[in-house]
């Protein structure tokens, strides 16, 4: 093993990990789509990492934007203005519903959905905040309890004023549904008796991922955020869109509430809007929440707020996608090569239950039989069939994002379309492994 390799295993401390049970890979470099490890193997890089890297490995424009960056202005604190943050804030703002132009810059996306909900609490007055269970919202202490998956289990204090409720997931009805409309209906219905049952005038906001990322990409059947943002409307209830993962054009839009015409209140990003070059999040806040403070302290902040390297990487990524037309290339990526290319791979595998997603967005549901749709992991956990898939996808050269019984594809958003096949054709004859497993 490497001197690399041997210091992280004495001294870093790894998230979401056993640490004697893992062997991490030493990754010596990375570009475009494309890492490679201290031997020069090399791989597609079909997670985007943790889904953020949207415009690719070390593109050089954001890269030179940082080292000029470096070179005028490394940091400064967060009360004074500087050209980069103010800049990366018009854009950001350029690019949400009219009305919405104040942004609240933070690190990354749990703090950002921490600040929101903070907001929301002092507007209204009230303190519950509402989630659905298959959702991911962070790993600081309010964002993870917020958060509906099993990540919460093992950090759940059950004093953070959170309230959980199922969302609509077609596949895996929680409402015995059996088309969309029902689905939306009967999702809606459940809503409002929570809502009911919980107190209207206790609920300060709900939260939800316009997009659930690594909850399973669900995509919102037509109509439900629209009600979703009528039943908010009726009780005064804050709406917020997690766009930490599905923003910056991961579904083919700029942000993923474009699909579904939703105005929401606040909006919280980070990944995407720098490719995470640098750490980066925040909050985009409307104008009446915005006018809460108008004259009253905001009491929140953070040392790095704006952090003058993260604000020229996001200026500098987001002006990379609006010149290269990343955004729209996430939608023809979509329409064109992983809608159909993953369309035809589940009818060749028994194990694909089902494949849903838009952009550059998607999720295969791998199922151990298709008739009970029992998944080929449990919920929480993995199995031996799903480190079979991630072992082949690796040695054949292809990264994948792996979470309990499904398989993500989440290349960048500029991925070339010869990659992007190239993917898929590793991913298909991975996925003949979980064939073997389906009763």
């Amino acid at each position: 093993m490497s001197r690399t390799y041997d210091l992280d295993r004495a001294h870093v401390f790894h998230s979401w990990s056993a640490q004697a049970e893992i062997s991490p890979m030493v990754v010596a470099g990375a570009l475009g789509s494309e890492v490679w490890d201290e031997d020069g193997t090399r791989y597609l890089d079909f997670s985007s990492q943790l889904v953020f890297t949207n415009i690719g490995h070390q593109h050089p424009r954001v890269v030179a934007a940082i080292q000029e960056q470096a070179a005028t202005l490394c940091t400064i604190a967060p009360a004074v203005a500087n050209a980069a943050r103010s800049e990366a804030a018009r854009l950001i703002a350029s690019h949400a519903p009219d009305g919405m132009d104040k942004v609240f810059f933070t690190n990354g996306g749990a703090d950002a959905n921490e600040h929101a909900i903070r907001m929301a609490r002092l507007h209204t007055g009230r303190t519950k905040v509402l989630s659905t269970y298959r959702s991911y919202h962070g790993g600081t202490q309010l964002a993870v309890n917020v958060t509906g998956d099993p990540r919460r289990w093992a950090n759940d204090s059950a004093s953070t004023g959170t309230v959980h409720f199922f969302g609509p997931f077609l596949y895996r009805s929680e409402f015995h549904a059996t088309t969309e409309e029902q689905e939306c209906e009967r999702a809606l219905a459940h809503l409002r008796r929570v809502i009911e049952n919980e107190g209207p005038a206790t609920i300060a906001a709900i939260i939800l991922e316009t997009v659930p990322g690594t909850a399973g990409i669900m995509v919102p059947p037509p109509g439900y955020l629209a009600g979703v943002r009528a039943l908010c409307d009726e009780h005064g209830i804050v709406l917020i869109a997690d766009e930490v993962m599905c923003g910056f054009g991961r579904t083919g839009a700029w942000f993923a509430i474009d699909h579904f015409d939703l105005v929401p209140d606040l909006i919280t990003f980070a990944k995407g809007v720098n490719s995470g070059y640098v750490p980066m999040g925040g909050v985009i806040i409307s104008e009446a929440i915005a006018a809460t403070f108008d004259h009253r302290p905001y009491p929140g902040g953070l040392t790095y707020s704006g952090h003058p390297l993260a604000a020229a990487a996001a200026v500098a990524a987001i002006t990379v996608m609006q010149d290269e037309r990343v955004v729209e290339n996430a939608a023809r990526l979509g329409a064109e090569v992983f809608g159909p290319g993953l369309a035809e791979i589940a009818e060749r595998h028994p194990s694909v239950g089902e494949v849903r997603g838009l952009g550059v967005f998607w999720a295969l549901e791998l199922v151990a039989d298709p008739q009970t749709r029992e998944p080929l992991a449990p919920y929480g956990g993995s199995s031996t069939a799903m480190g079979e898939i991630v072992a082949a996808c690796t040695k054949a050269g292809m990264l994948p994002f792996a979470n309990f019984n499904r398989i993500h594809v989440v290349p960048p958003c500029n991925i070339p379309d010869d990659q992007a096949r190239r993917g898929l054709a590793i991913l298909d004859e991975a996925l003949t492994l979980a064939d073997a497993h389906v009763r």
